[in-house]
């Protein structure tokens, strides 16, 4: 008798709210024409091979620090490369000049502020924070 509340348990803590927790949301501004990016075209803009939305309009990525546990969890999922790869990366480009890296905020929430505020804002966040000013457009699941 005592299993069922138990297994209930377990059912409730393995259901999509906890998921959740560690899904990243790559989020635009609510007015942008953007619904949806392609794997592909999220790795060319985050990795300045690409620097418009699908519609032409030129698009402003947004990163988090360095040191950033969200920064390292989105470029690994994102890429399927360690983020000393990816640092190494930017550090070659910004060198050559041939792209310009995302703009770095200090956290989440001015993530979501500079999303909400810039037309041409993308950046990520953890999904959880999502909030109605922003749409996302892309989700990856750690």
């Amino acid at each position: 008798m005592k299993l069922i509340p138990v297994f209930a348990a377990i059912m409730i803590m393995s259901s999509h709210p906890l998921k959740a927790e560690g899904e990243i949301a790559v989020i635009v501004n609510v007015n942008n024409p953007t619904n949806e990016l392609t794997t592909k075209q999220l790795v060319d803009l985050y990795m300045g091979k690409l620097i418009a939305f699908p519609n032409g309009d030129r698009a402003s990525p947004i990163d988090l620090p360095q040191e950033s546990e969200l920064r390292e969890d989105f470029y690994q999922t994102l890429t399927k490369k360690p983020i000393s790869s990816i640092n190494a990366y930017w550090s070659r480009v910004k060198f050559s000049g041939h792209a310009q890296s995302p703009l770095s905020l200090q956290n989440s929430a001015e993530v979501l502020q500079r999303v909400k505020d810039i037309d041409n804002a993308i950046g990520y966040v953890k999904l959880k924070d999502v909030t109605d000013d922003v749409k996302v457009v892309y989700t990856l699941a750690k």
